[in-house]
């Protein structure tokens, strides 16, 4: 079964509310660019930049204590997952 994008994306805002993500009408392209984004760590000055592995973990554990459902955090993280494998 496919995810929920738009709620997922919903769930990714309550997470990281502070975060300017791109207007696009598909909820897929928006929250995959947005996490591919955060594991870069494109929105910190190039000399403060962490690792993917370091963003990977802080991701996945901001993730893991959240108040989201264990569906949300499940997709959430798999997203998470696949978008790291990409990058490297």
């Amino acid at each position: 079964m496919s995810p929920d994008y738009e709620k997922l994306l919903n769930e990714y805002r309550k997470l990281w509310n502070n975060r300017k993500l791109e207007e696009d009408t598909d909820a897929e392209n928006i929250l995959k660019k947005a996490i591919s984004r955060e594991l870069r760590d494109e929105n910190s000055h190039p000399r403060v930049r962490k690792t993917i592995y370091e963003k990977f973990y802080l991701a996945v554990k901001r993730i893991a204590h959240s108040d989201l459902d264990d569906k949300s955090k499940e997709a959430l993280i798999q997203i998470h997952i696949h978008e790291a494998e990409g990058l490297k």
